[in-house]
């Protein structure tokens, strides 16, 4: 039987008298281009959206729609961990560097965060917790998948508009087999992962080529 997230991490904080509890989630670790996108969401217990999800169980449209009543009755904030970061740090610290972004980022300090996963970032200062498959189990977590995952999706449809024919559009970024043929045939942009394999390899193959 499929889980559906739930109050009950939020509200087990609430009663240890931890009263501003935030979820947070990242998006963008598979792709080979563009940030790493993370959110952090405090929501309103008396305001909260019908049908929260983790956002790749959602249609596009539901996310979209979500994401607009999420930003309507929450707080939040979205941060990014850029490609060089990325590129410099590996991809599971940025991802970790772009949600202490959005924690930090938000309006109000919370008492306690609910984090994807199964880590916490270690330059977390706050109380905290890691929830395996959060994004399934708690409407906190839930709600930052989607504006995490929303937010991403945009930035990456502007990014296809800069550098057309790599689909990114439509994959978002990820290494589809339409994407990573456009990287044979066009080559390797600014906003490329090189340290991911497919992208770091056709680096190598250039600069042996290249006399």
């Amino acid at each position: 039987m499929a889980q559906n997230p739930d109050f009950s991490f939020e509200e087990a904080a609430f009663a240890r008298g931890l009263a501003i509890v935030a979820g947070v989630d990242e998006v963008g670790r598979g792709p080979l281009c563009g940030p790493v996108t993370a959110a952090a969401v405090i929501l309103d217990p008396a305001r909260i959206p019908e049908g929260l999800n983790d956002s790749k169980k959602l249609t596009a449209k539901r996310r979209a729609d979500l994401a607009a009543q999420i930003m309507d009755c929450a707080e939040f904030c979205v941060a990014h961990a850029s490609v060089e970061e990325i590129d410099e740090l590996n991809i599971y610290h940025a991802s970790h560097l772009a949600m202490c972004r959005a924690v930090e980022g938000l309006a109000r300090t919370a008492d306690h965060v609910l984090v994807d996963g199964n880590r916490v970032p270690r330059d977390l200062k706050l109380s905290s917790e890691p929830v395996v498959k959060g994004d399934a189990r708690s409407l906190s977590i839930a709600a930052a998948s989607i504006l995490a995952k929303e937010a991403r999706d945009l930035l990456m449809v502007d990014l296809a508009q800069q550098y057309p024919g790599y689909g990114w559009e439509r994959n978002a970024g990820y290494p589809t087999k339409d994407h990573l043929q456009a990287l044979l045939d066009l080559g390797v942009t600014p906003v490329h992962r090189r340290s991911f394999k497919p992208v770091h390899n056709i680096l190598c193959q250039v600069n042996y080529i290249t006399p």
